[in-house]
């Protein structure tokens, strides 16, 4: 069970890959949109030949990133999941995914089923209702050309776990000597093409009854309205701490689960962030009402949350600290606070207190379900994935009066003396021990610049040792690392090298908190260890 928690959170790492591209091409979009609408920029702007060529570029490039979403999240899991070798698991990966689909291609093709008779014009002419068409043939797609089921991020995550599994077993096999050149890494992506076929006639077979389970879902929670929003909200910040909340995520901005749109140029757009993007792309392709309904698992719900809550509590929590810790909870308190207000990342301001107060994570999770289901009851229509300060001027304010943007700031208005007095409250009448009142003991030593070098060396000293760590990776702020021996692990040296928190996934998986500066951190360790 262990080993399959430590996979599990290989496989949420492996997603924020593409996730994060997606995030940044996003914003490009939006910016795009709010320069092509002449509310925005008015009339003369909006008619410029030059500058709309330019953003029309734009537009044509996140499109491309977005219709190919599922071959980038065959290649992140097999990424993520690969023991070794990992440039020939992603290689394998992509030819997983082509021949996977190939193989339900020439399954329906056996069926009848063919591009040409799951037109609406077709299933209409045969006696079949226009509404009854429409919906079937929103079942198939053309994915890099091939007729297929359509399958969304979840058929390139199926690609890539197979991958990534026949990769594991196969890259280190030895073939007998006249054939050996094909052993190895080099038999990985001959095993793929001779399997991946069958598993897509295979999922041919099934799919339309896994789609029809994924559907049901989507419509369950879309017929519990804010009820439904506020239990994914509330769910994924629950799930914070065992990094687990990613999959959630994903789950929800890439399949039915998320949404469904009408048809668009023949096909429907499945996911809440698939359907946003989609509309910020081709505006006018769906009306402020299917939008919304895929909005209110993005980032309007975040905003209050990570621009006054979060920021609120560090101000709070600031307040609450010692005298003679005040300094240094100050800077830790300013950065997380920062990072939450613009960038909408709040983990190194939550794991100053998930451990410590219970309490107050709850209440946090619970603020942040309501967020989600009042933004969803006021019609806000804020998309994109983070929900800080950049996400709420380009989706929300550039978008125009129909995002109702001035919501998320009166409900923030709210937000911020209700998290500053609830924490100031449990944190001084519970005896919270965050940042700056810890025992005297126990208490972490003041604020110090810690050159890079010395940095790298107190992380490794705290992760036991270069004997005892075995992978080196991280994600938005976390270092994420595998060790031999957990016994081995120095808190107290982790905490002194400037990590804001520690969290043991599983027996082998620690995840060490350090913000934005992470990426750096991963680079320089790995430099070290090498």
């Amino acid at each position: 069970m262990a080993k399959f928690g430590a996979r599990l959170h290989d496989f949420g790492k492996g997603l924020m890959m593409p996730i994060s591209v997606i995030a940044a091409a996003g914003i490009f979009l939006g910016v795009a949109a709010a320069m092509q609408n002449p509310a925005v920029v008015g009339e003369s702007f909006s008619q410029m030949a030059l500058p709309q060529l330019v953003i029309g570029f734009i537009r044509n490039i996140a499109g491309a990133l977005f219709a190919n979403l599922p071959l980038f999240f065959a290649v992140a899991a097999a990424i993520a999941l690969a023991k070794d070798e990992k440039p020939t698991a992603a290689f394998a990966a992509v030819i997983g995914f082509l021949t996977m689909h190939m193989g339900i291609s020439y399954s329906l093709l056996s069926q009848g089923i063919t591009a040409q008779t799951t037109t609406p014009a077709y299933l209409t002419a045969h006696g079949m209702g226009r509404t009854e068409a429409l919906m079937y043939s929103a079942e198939f797609s053309a994915t890099l050309g091939i007729f297929s089921y359509q399958m969304s991020v979840l058929g390139g995550v199926i690609a890539g776990l197979i991958t990534a599994f026949l990769h594991n077993r196969y890259y280190t096999i030895v073939l007998p000597t006249a054939i050996n050149f094909f052993g190895g890494r080099r038999f990985v992506p001959i095993v793929t093409v001779l399997v991946m076929p069958l598993v897509g006639i295979a999922l041919s077979l099934i799919w339309p009854t896994i789609g029809a389970g994924i559907a049901w879902i989507g419509r369950l929670i879309g017929h519990s309205g804010i009820y439904g929003t506020f239990v994914y909200a509330f769910t994924e910040r629950i799930l914070i701490p065992t990094g687990l909340h990613h999959i959630l995520n994903e789950t929800v901005r890439f399949t039915p689960i998320g949404g469904v749109s009408p048809p668009f140029h023949g096909e429907s757009i499945v996911g809440a962030l698939n359907i946003f993007n989609t509309a910020l792309a081709n505006p006018g392709a769906f009306t402020d009402q299917v939008v919304r309904g895929a909005t209110r698992f993005l980032a309007q719900g975040k905003i209050p949350v990570m621009m006054f809550g979060m920021p609120a509590a560090a101000l709070a929590i600031y307040h609450c600290a010692r005298p003679e810790h005040k300094k240094r909870v100050k800077a830790l308190m300013m950065a997380g606070a920062l990072a939450s207000f613009t960038t909408g990342i709040t983990e190194p301001l939550e794991f100053t207190f998930i451990f410590v107060s219970p309490l107050l994570f709850v209440f946090h999770a619970i603020m942040s379900g309501l967020s989600f289901a009042l933004m969803q009851l006021f019609g806000v229509m804020i998309g994109n994935v983070q929900g800080g300060a950049i996400d709420f001027l380009v989706f929300g304010v550039l978008g125009g009066s129909q995002t109702a943007w001035w919501y998320p700031l009166l409900l923030g208005a709210i937000y911020f003396p209700l998290y500053y007095f609830t924490f100031r409250l449990v944190i001084t009448r519970m005896q919270v021990k965050t940042p700056g009142r810890e025992d005297d003991d126990s208490a972490s030593p003041p604020e110090v610049v810690v050159a890079p070098n010395e940095q790298v060396a107190r992380i490794i000293v705290g992760l036991g040792g270069k004997e005892n760590i075995q992978l080196v990776d991280c994600c938005f702020t976390r270092l994420r690392v595998k060790v031999v021996n957990m016994d081995d692990i120095d808190d107290e040296a982790l905490m002194a090298s400037g990590a804001s928190g520690i969290k043991r996934a599983s027996d082998e998986d620690i995840q060490v908190i350090y913000g934005l500066q992470v990426e750096k951190i991963a680079n320089q360790v790995k430099q070290a260890l090498a």
